[in-house]
């Protein structure tokens, strides 16, 4: 069977010897074959006009944040860069697009001062008239909409990213269509594990999406997900998701419904949880804006279930840089759990 590798990079950082240690594991992926002989379809009929017309961009994008607890937690505080993505974007003739991001990130499970590199997107798009096709590395379209939406990454993850629901890329192949102005659908076919973590097993993720924009300004879409158990799993995973949203020029509306069975592969580990978030505009640069989780699991298996809110506002200085100071309260679910209370003031630097 002819098999492609794909690539993840690990980078561990030690401040005291200041050495950098990278280790390239590679692993063979069968869904890369389709995503590369697409990817060579969709450059063979441009590739004589590239050196012509071909456009390209930088992608940088930096997310740091300063936070301190309140009350029991005040000793936990102090300056992080949570994330870091760079990359480059092509814009060939033909409607086809070439993109490449790596994303760093800080690890939780190696140590304070050690960060993964992940190859987030790797992937060829071409779009014709209604129709778009995406192969490679690409973003899911579990919660992307969602993202888009929330509008504040560099603060918060939106719901699913935020607790373990799905990851936001994998190696896979999508396509888009859209019906009408006011209506599109979805479909994608990946790996299931994530950009993250190399598959092992033969199991695939299968996701469909349907988006209505029935009034402007409103987005109404619905996603359903069956992620297959691979050999050495127990369960399947299915994922259904619902959002509903309001955009406007002076504030904009969001919230979702999303519910999991057998997370992680794990039998009888379901769980759901809702989202909503408001955002106004007080000024040209200046947004205020709130937000409020509720995640709940069956028979408690989720240390991370309860509430979870925050409120800050959005300054955004020149084209740049975007600062958000911010205060965020956890109250667990468990039985004996005490909310805990904190301050941030996130940064976000993009070009």
């Amino acid at each position: 069977m002819p098999v492609s590798p794909a690539c993840n990079f690990f980078v561990t950082y030690n401040p005291d010897l200041c050495i950098v240690k990278p280790k390239l594991l590679i692993h063979m992926k069968k869904t890369w074959i389709a995503a590369f002989a697409f990817g060579c379809l969709a450059l063979q009929g441009t590739a004589q006009e590239v050196s012509n017309e071909k456009k390209g961009d930088a992608i940088i994008t930096v997310f740091s944040n300063l936070h301190s607890g309140l009350g029991k937690d005040n000793d936990d505080r102090g300056f992080a860069i949570e994330r870091a993505y760079i990359g480059y974007r092509y814009q060939l003739p033909g409607n086809v697009t070439l993109q490449a991001v790596a994303d760093v990130g800080k690890s939780k499970d190696v140590g304070d001062y050690n960060y993964l590199a992940y190859l987030k997107n790797a992937f060829v798009q071409w779009k014709h008239q209604k129709l778009t096709l995406t192969g490679g590395m690409i973003s899911t379209t579990q919660f992307n909409l969602q993202e888009k939406s929330w509008g504040k990454r560099y603060v918060m993850k939106s719901f699913q990213d935020e607790y373990g629901f799905g990851s936001s890329a994998d190696l896979g192949v999508s396509a888009a269509y859209d019906f009408t102005s006011k209506l599109s659908a979805d479909v994608i076919v990946v790996n299931g594990e994530g950009y993250k973590k190399i598959q092992n097993g033969d199991g695939l993720l299968y996701g469909a999406g349907l988006t209505a924009r029935p009034l402007t300004g409103l987005t109404v879409r619905v996603y359903g997900g069956f992620n297959e158990a691979s050999k050495n799993q127990e369960s399947n995973m299915v994922n259904a998701a619902a959002f509903i949203g309001y955009k406007h020029t002076d504030f904009n509306l969001g919230v979702e419904y999303n519910y999991q069975t057998n997370a992680s592969y794990t039998d009888g580990h379901d769980q759901q949880g809702v989202s909503a978030f408001a955002a106004a505009r007080i000024a040209r640069n200046v947004e205020v804006y709130g937000r409020w989780d509720y995640l709940n699991s069956k028979s408690g298996w989720n240390a991370s279930e309860g509430n979870a809110g925050l409120l800050g506002a959005d300054f955004k200085l020149g084209k740049y840089v975007k600062l958000s100071p911010n205060v965020r309260i956890k109250a667990p679910k468990a039985d004996g759990a005490s909310n805990s209370y904190y301050a941030y003031l996130n940064c976000s630097f993009a070009l």
